[in-house]
This record gives structure tokens, C-alpha cells and sequence, in this order.
């Protein structure tokens, strides 16, 4: 919100304010935030003095010109709306009608080998572990950024994942290798807190860290790596957790495990794995087969 400075200053501190009392996340936060600055944008004028008319116009602006994809216009909605109805609240029927329809789009998933490959190709030792470990137990980036040293539980073999979506806590099994992996690169920095410190330009400021390291180094490392290797598919530091939930159902793991491993709320959001397999058609063609035969 950058149109007329103080009114717009003190209407994102309040939608701020409002934000963190709904219990939205930090990146929910600066998403619908920017998706209220994006609006006053574009029409020179502080959210709250904007008419229905104008919002509608920017809505019809965002699909038709602009061609936002729907994950992007949900979040443009969803910020806008949010405002609207809590900080500046306006009774308009053009809120209350807002539907996107949803793209039922399969996300790339790498093989196993694909994804030792790749893990092996990265160039640093803290970011090669950091990726071994986001794969390994399934995270989201920001739960493998804040893993502290305190959720790792060597003797039952288990990590606390706190920064859960939705707020929500779980346990994952923690493989050997991984463990190993993470004792290792802990000995280089030994931070009290952080298992991947913020490591500084020089690489040489991690024991003293106020905070893990950044979103951004990590999505660079990953966009070097992949290009380095020329794959032609999507990836991205999720893709490690898409990969680590097929690879899992395609080892044989009961999908109601899998949904408790990836902190998701409702299974028909792990069933998007079962598309993304052949394994599990391949044993019902088998079975079938034998059922059916002779």
C-alpha cells in the first residue's frame, strides 16, 4: 500500500494487526498484504476509499488481462477479501460471489535416482544436507528451515516438526542416514539452537546466527543445481516432498501414514500421489490378473 503514505502506513499496520489476530502465518500475511498494496496500485487511491465498481474492475483486470493463474488469483481474492471484511469492512455482493475454479494440476515428481543425482550434484555441504533432509522426512521448506536441535530425537528415532501448516505439530520417522547426515554438518557450526543457521556471506557466522537460513539461498541452490543438470522438469525444493510421499507409496506405505507424515488434514489431499505413481496400478493389474485367472 504505497498511495498516500500516512493513511496507507496506518491501514496496513491495522489489516496487520488483524492478520495475526485470525492466526494466519507469516507468509499468508505478507501474501494478502500485498495483495491489498497491488490493488491500491493500481488505481493511485488507499484501499478503503476504492468503491465496488473498482474492485471489480481489478478483479476482471487480474483474470482477464493479466491471465493470473488460480492458485494466484485465490490468494489475490483471498487478501482483498480479508480486508474488506475485517479491517475496512464493506457488505458488497462482488465478495460475497467470488469463485475460482480450481486447476487439478499433477505437481513433477523425481525417481529415486533422480533425486540422489541430484542431491549428490549440490555444491555445498550444508545445503546438500539441508536437501537430503527436507527429502527424507517430507518437510515443507520453512519446517526443514526452523528444525532446531531439540526436535531431533535420536533415540526413538524421530523428528518433532513444529512449524506445521494450519499450526498443527507431528512426529516423522527420522532414517539413519539422516541422522548421521545431521550430526555431521552440526559438528561444523554446533549452533545451540539451529540444526541450518544463517551461515553469512563469508559462511563463517553460523554458531552465532540469530535465525536459520534463508528461503531465498536455499530456492537459489536448488534453481543452480537443476539448471546445472539440465532436468526438464519443474522442480523445486517441494518437489522433494512430492517425491518423498510417491516414493513412499510406491514402497508399499499405508497412505493414512503417509497423510500423517506430511501434517496434511484431509486424505483427499495425499491421494494426489496415487495419480502420480504407476507402482500402485501395476500391483492391482497383478492382483487382478491372478484373481481372475485360471
Amino acid at each position: 500500500m504505497t498511495t498516500a503514505p500516512h493513511r496507507t502506513t496506518a491501514l496496513r499496520q491495522r489489516m496487520l494487526q488483524d492478520l495475526q489476530l485470525a492466526g494466519l502465518s507469516e507468509r499468508t500475511q505478507e501474501a494478502y498484504l500485498r495483495a491489498v498494496r497491488q490493488l491500491a496500485d493500481y488505481f493511485h487511491t488507499p484501499p478503503d476509499r476504492l468503491s465496488e465498481p473498482q474492485v471489480r474492475e481489478y478483479f476482471l483486470h487480474l483474470k482477464n488481462d493479466r491471465k493470473f493463474a488460480s492458485a494466484s488469483l485465490v490468494i489475490a481474492y483471498s487478501g482483498i477479501k480479508f480486508f474488506y471484511s475485517h479491517t475496512a469492512p464493506r457488505d458488497w455482493p462482488t465478495l460475497r460471489r467470488l469463485r475460482v475454479r480450481k486447476e487439478q494440476r499433477l505437481p513433477d515428481v523425481l525417481s529415486v535416482d533422480e533425486v540422489r543425482r541430484l542431491i549428490a550434484a549440490v555444491r555445498t555441504p550444508h545445503n546438500r544436507t539441508f536437501f537430503w533432509t527436507v527429502y527424507s522426512l517430507g518437510l515443507r521448506l520453512e519446517e526443514g528451515l526452523h528444525l532446531q536441535v531439540g526436535d531431533i530425537d535420536g533415540e526413538r528415532m524421530l523428528v518433532h516438526v513444529r512449524r506445521g501448516k494450519g499450526a498443527k505439530d507431528r512426529y516423522v520417522p527420522l532414517p539413519g542416514r539422516t541422522l548421521t547426515a545431521l550430526r555431521e554438518d552440526w559438528a561444523t557450526h554446533r549452533h545451540p539452537t539451529w540444526l541450518f543457521p544463517n551461515r553469512g556471506r563469508d559462511g563463517r557466522r553460523a554458531a552465532a546466527a540469530d535465525h536459520p537460513m534463508t528461503r531465498s539461498s536455499v530456492q537459489k541452490a536448488m534453481s543452480r543445481v537443476v539448471q546445472e543438470l539440465g532436468l526438464t522438469k519443474v522442480v523445486s525444493v517441494h518437489t522433494l516432498r512430492h517425491s518423498y510421499a510417491t516414493h513412499l507409496l510406491e514402497a508399499g506405505v499405508n497412505l493414512r501414514l503417509i497423510q500423517q507424515y506430511l501434517g496434511h488434514s484431509s486424505l483427499g489431499t495425499t491421494m494426489v500421489y496415487l495419480h502420480l505413481t504407476t507402482a500402485s496400478q501395476e500391483q492391482a493389474v497383478a492382483r487382478i490378473e491372478a484373481l481372475m485367472g485360471p
